[in-house]
């Protein structure tokens, strides 16, 4: 599967009626095997359902997508949003670039292994901050720009004749995801500008159904980007264990519903018609 936090199909079958099978056998291996936990990350609902009844524990989560209902420029958006949202929007672009910052946006044909030697330095500076360990190598990023050159959007950001920050996304067929962000000097918005306006502007531009900005932050939402559900399907064989987890995803279930349904007060959009 794809090393990235995308649903789609995990019982990979042309067969629906074969799903249930395939279900019931992964818990099966994984009993045969001895292994402590099985779990399935981002299946489709119909899939993550099936597993669910082959008794798989289940778990939902939330991402932030960005919907193109349509829109023909930046402005269109723009126009369904709140008014003090749009004013709030067109002050954050204009402050994120000030000063000297450009933008350069590539696709995948024109990133140099000069482009990827810059974003390497932003990605293992945002990773050492955040998470410890940064674990992709420069390499991947070579290899990715070699092997899924027609799927790479990477915007870069350039001040006084050196690049300072960026962001790579993925191409898919509908839809733009937007996957790392790194940066060697701060700037206010330039993250917002970068990760998220200038990812609808791309969406638009190519008639892309919706941008994925990946999970956390509510600051995502006041920029046009709407909580969706994702699931997830865990195998334990400790049944203490296993009973201690279901307990505890019965009440997270309840609280990301419960989120979900705030959030959504707080969208940006105008309301009804």
């Amino acid at each position: 599967m794809p090393f990235t936090p995308v649903t789609g199909p995990r019982l990979l079958t042309r067969n629906d009626a074969l799903r249930p099978a395939l279900a019931a056998a992964l818990a099966e291996q994984a009993q045969r095997d001895g292994v402590s936990s099985l779990h399935v990350t981002f299946p489709t609902e119909a899939d993550w359902q099936t597993l669910g009844k082959a008794g798989f524990l289940l778990r939902t989560d939330q991402q932030f997508y960005w919907l193109n209902k349509g829109y023909q420029s930046f402005d269109d958006f723009l126009a369904d949003l709140l008014s003090r949202k749009r004013k709030a929007i067109r002050r954050e672009r204009r402050e994120a670039l000030h000063g000297d910052i450009t933008l350069e946006i590539l696709d995948g044909g024109a990133i140099t292994e000069a482009h990827w030697d810059a974003f390497f330095a932003f990605y293992q500076d945002t990773g050492a901050r955040k998470w410890g360990q940064p674990y992709l190598t420069r390499t991947f990023f070579s290899l990715i720009g070699e092997r899924l050159a027609g799927h790479i959007v990477l915007i870069l950001c350039r001040r006084g004749g050196r690049y300072i920050a960026g962001a790579l996304n993925l191409l898919g067929g509908d839809t733009l995801y937007g996957r790392y962000w790194g940066a060697i000097e701060q700037h206010r918005f330039l993250h917002f500008e970068v990760c998220y306006y200038r990812a609808i502007d791309i969406a638009i531009a190519r008639g892309l159904a919706r941008v994925e900005a990946g999970a956390q932050g509510e600051h995502k939402l006041a920029r046009g980007y709407l909580p969706h559900l994702t699931h997830s399907a865990h195998w334990i064989a400790d049944e203490g264990f296993r009973q201690a987890v279901a307990r505890f995803l019965a009440h997270e279930r309840q609280h990301v519903a419960h989120e979900a349904a705030i959030l959504a007060d707080y969208a940006p959009f105008k309301k009804g018609p």
